[in-house]
């Protein structure tokens, strides 16, 4: 991962002999998307003249407007380590662009562009962001389908032999370096067969061009072991959820505009602002962060996913963590945000959010530092601390009304968006679970 020119591109290929090349990009559910071509096809795609349909795409266009462009972004090329067998094969995330060349507004990536430009606008130069996804392992079953037996019965931070996943953990490690990934962290987490992968911090476009790449390397390696990844937020039924902590920084140049070494908690006014723009809208737009119908089984009190709307520098309950190191590392914790979502959007939203606060001026409520899971409801009521929407329905009522949510996003995007979600809703309603029959088919 580095710039690249045409001309490192083309010898890069032939010094590694690259048969094939995998053009990227994402849909509007966080759905990774490619159109494979073969290495003779190369001077075409650089020259931005590689077309495909964009009808085709969840939330793309219509048909009569079906003609997209790939623009593949240099600096994403990479070969992929495990391909060399057969030819290897290498990869370029591209941006989605329209015949005239103008940027399509359906395009996470493109999108996330947009409002970072508006972030610009205001004298930030960077917007920074360091992942922590957390994932299951499950076992395949004789056809190669995914179970939901776990492979070990390993708590947090446990070793082998307990942590029977640590081989398929350290092989994703292995291939992730070679890619160029510089990763900070590997750990059993706290539910059987859960685990994760934290990797360093990057700009907003990068770093989420790294989660796609994460999740398509811990399926592709799990694969290899004999094993199913899911990014499911919450496959298991009474066993923590999978989460993915987005920690956040502004910065004007080397400087990071969250840090003041003349405050007590050493946080600038610059932080207290985006972090109360957060706070603010952070019910609003919680359907783009927290996605789908199953996200809401990780939103309870009691398995340490934040559904309180509240910030703390001490302690892990509330929805807004501020993490101890300072300086440089100064970061804000979002940790509400879930592996399912798509991270160009979610990260939209949370810049959108935290520059909408910078704006106004916004203070946040006081910190709370206590438990919030162990707080009585009057407790939770006398210290303003609001709920999460419990339910994608409701996210989504909450994100109709939310114009900061719906600008960070694109009228295009959010139209888009909410159909696919309300349709996902109405689906989950008609469909007669194994639940119902559990409880009532004998009983009526």
């Amino acid at each position: 991962m580095g710039k690249y020119t045409k001309e490192d591109i083309y010898r890069l290929v032939q010094e590694q002999q690259v048969k094939f090349i995998r053009l990227q990009f994402t849909d509007i559910l966080g759905t990774i998307k490619n159109v494979e071509i073969p290495v003779s096809q190369l001077e075409k795609a650089l020259d931005n003249k590689m077309m495909f349909d964009g009808s085709s795409i969840e939330g793309f266009v219509r048909i009569e407007e079906s003609d997209m462009y790939l623009f593949p972004d240099l600096s994403t090329f990479m070969v992929f380590p495990w391909t060399a067998e057969k030819g290897k094969v290498a990869r370029f995330i591209c941006d989605i662009a329209r015949p005239d060349g103008t940027p399509f507004e359906g395009d996470p990536r493109s999108n996330l562009k947009r409002v970072l430009k508006e972030m610009e606008a205001l004298g930030f130069t960077d917007f920074n962001l360091g992942p922590e996804p957390e994932f299951f392992l499950f076992k395949l079953d004789e056809k190669g389908e995914p179970t939901l037996e776990v492979n070990d019965n390993g708590g947090y931070f446990d070793l082998a032999p307990t942590d029977l996943g640590e081989n398929c953990r350290r092989d994703i490690v292995l291939e992730l370096e070679e890619m160029g990934f510089e990763v900070e962290a590997s750990h059993h987490e706290v539910a059987p067969g859960q685990h994760e992968i934290d990797f360093k911090y990057a700009d907003a476009i990068s770093a989420c061009d790294n989660i796609q790449t994460f999740k398509l390397v811990v399926k592709t390696i799990a694969r290899k072991h004999g094993l199913h990844a899911t990014f499911m937020p919450k496959p298991l039924f009474g066993e923590a959820g999978s989460g993915m902590h987005f920690n956040v920084s502004l910065f004007k140049g080397k400087e990071n505009a969250f840090y003041d070494e003349s405050t007590e908690l050493g946080l600038s006014e610059t932080a207290m602002q985006f972090m109360a723009g957060v706070l603010d809208h952070v019910k609003g737009f919680t359907a783009v962060i927290n996605p789908t119908i199953n996200s809401y089984k990780r939103l309870v009190p009691g398995y340490e996913a934040p559904c309180y709307v509240a910030w703390s520098a001490q302690n892990r309950s509330p929805l807004i963590r501020i993490p101890s190191s300072r300086g440089v590392s100064t970061r804000v914790e979002v940790r509400s945000v879930d592996p399912s979502a798509n991270p160009y959007l979610a990260m939209a939203v949370i810049l959108e959010a935290g520059l909408e606060g910078i704006r106004k001026q916004l203070t946040p409520p006081a910190a709370i530092n206590r438990n919030i899971y162990v707080m009585s409801d009057a407790e939770r009521e006398a210290n303003g601390i609001d709920n999460l929407p419990a339910s994608l329905e409701h996210a989504l009522e909450l994100l109709a009304k939310d114009d900061v949510a719906i600008k960070a996003l694109g009228e295009h995007i959010y139209a888009n968006f909410k159909e696919a979600k309300e349709i996902e809703c109405e689906m989950f309603r008609t469909t007669v679970h194994q639940w119902e029959r559990d409880q009532y088919l004998k009983m009526f």
